[in-house]
């Protein structure tokens, strides 16, 4: 798409609304599932298995990003990667996406475009198929992307977090506990001397360890073990976005269970030594999908887990204290994880 020799300089204040959707909807991925697209007061999107999966999120700039550290493709290409997790971690395949986003009136347009071109190279990446169909555009104080993603059961019923049972393996497919080392790097080495983002030490830091702090700021979710682990057998299952102690917990208490993680198994799946295990713990915002598969898969002359799949654990029975988390035998007090409202 050609623009005119000024138009890196335009912005939603001088183009307004119509002329900046103009640009950026033909950025966007159409979808295989879409049956109508951006253009009418809401789009139509095929659910062949008569049911679908819907979720939300909203990212902040702020609480949930640093303009200094990532770029408008990153901020895409996350906004996209974190929902099309959830979809998968019920077992789903994404179909389609609708986007609504808020920005200052001084926004130059092609940053938005950017942005844009983040969440189509996130679909083509992650859920080859899925596109977006819709969305919102509006002037704000703040920087705000909020997604509603939807996704196809094909047939298959939901895995929730409520169906591990004892003798089950618990395994994770995707990175541990990576994003937050990311982050911590980005607040340690990513910052000016009054510890404000500093966009060029940022990029300094990605050039020296890409794999790490891309974790955090462009994460790669496995969204095709969340169907191959559905078609597999999976009985329970859902998305690390808050950190592994705090979401296997969520599991162990939804399935009224004792999920036992196995520290050693733990490190080896993240690819660590095991001075790291804290922070493996409790590191959020991977978007791995951990899940609970009956046992039979991984015994001997057993098909074995799908995809990316690694046994990190086994589900046991609740004992008298009930449902809960349990690292290598011993029961695991701490929270761990993230939570937003913490500081809000």
């Amino acid at each position: 798409m050609t623009h005119s020799p000024d138009a890196h300089a335009d912005t939603l204040r001088t183009v307004g609304e119509i002329a900046a959707l103009a640009r950026i909807i033909p950025r966007l991925p159409r979808g295989e599932h879409t049956v109508l697209g951006p253009g009418d007061d809401a789009a139509v999107v095929a659910a062949a298995d008569g049911r679908f999966v819907v979720t939300t999120d909203v990212m902040v700039d702020g609480p949930d990003f640093r303009r200094a550290w990532s770029t408008p493709h990153d901020l895409g290409w996350k906004a996209a990667a974190t929902n099309l997790s959830d979809i998968a971690a019920m077992g789903a395949r994404p179909t389609g996406l609708v986007v609504a986003l808020i920005a200052p009136a001084d926004t130059a347009v092609a940053e938005l475009e950017q942005l844009a071109d983040g969440f189509a190279d996130a679909c083509a990446a992650l859920a080859p198929g899925c596109g977006v169909v819709g969305g919102d555009l509006s002037v704000g104080s703040t920087l705000t992307i909020a997604v509603t993603a939807f996704g196809d059961l094909e047939g298959r019923p939901p895995i929730t977090r409520a169906g591990a049972q004892p003798g089950d393996v618990v395994a994770v497919s995707g990175g541990v506990g990576v994003a937050a080392r990311g982050l911590r790097m980005l607040f340690d080495e990513g910052v000016d001397d009054a510890g404000v983002p500093d966009a060029e030490k940022a990029a300094a830091l990605r050039a020296d360890e890409h794999r790490i702090i891309e974790a955090q700021l462009a994460p790669r979710p496995p969204i095709i073990d969340g169907p191959a682990a559905a078609i597999a057998g999976a009985t329970a299952m859902l998305d690390l976005s808050d950190g592994l102690a705090l979401d296997a917990r969520r599991i162990a208490r939804a399935s009224g269970v004792v999920l036992d993680l196995d520290a050693a198994a733990v490190c080896i799946a993240a690819g660590v030594d095991a001075m790291f295990l804290p922070l493996m713990l409790t590191g959020g915002e991977d978007h791995s999908l951990l899940a609970t598969f009956p046992a039979a898969l991984v015994a001997d002359g057993g098909p074995g887990l799908p995809g990316g799949f690694r046994v990190i654990g086994r589900v046991v029975e609740a004992s008298d204290d009930g449902p809960e988390l349990r690292v290598s035998g011993r029961p695991f007090d701490q929270r761990g994880g993230w939570d937003s409202f913490d500081d809000a």
